[in-house]
């Protein structure tokens, strides 16, 4: 049975949003690696604001992970890429709710995304 844990060793710098140093994965079957989720509804649809862009690509995110058998539990580690510094707080926020306690290992890079108009982009990694 695959085993995921959350781990900061004692001498770590402290961090800002809920997350953990690292992530100990065990004995997996399978590994999932998530391409870059955008914010593209499956409509063709994009929210004019990050949050609505930030909760759509955790719901594509979310349906990748369905489509494996997986959920948000299986995830190992995140990497998300904002368009501009000024969505940290956002970004944050939205994780830590969608995420609801759960604590993969998490990267955020300010850089410049693909389409001008998405604010946000989400890799993943899961394991089960």
């Amino acid at each position: 049975m695959t085993k995921i844990r959350p781990l900061t060793g004692d001498g770590s710098p402290p961090v800002e949003g809920a997350y953990p140093q690292a992530v100990e994965v065990t004995a997996p079957s399978r590994w999932l690696y998530l391409s870059g989720q955008i914010p593209v509804a499956p409509d063709g649809s994009l929210a004019a604001d990050f949050t609505g862009q930030c909760d759509q690509v955790w719901d594509n995110i979310e349906t990748q992970l369905a489509a494996a058998g997986m959920t948000l539990d299986n995830l190992v580690k995140v990497t998300t890429f904002l368009s501009d510094r000024r969505y940290a707080l956002e970004n944050r926020e939205v994780r830590i709710r969608r995420l609801a306690g759960r604590q993969p290992a998490l990267t955020v890079i300010v850089t410049g995304i693909f389409d001008e108009a998405w604010l946000v982009e989400i890799e993943a990694v899961a394991a089960a």
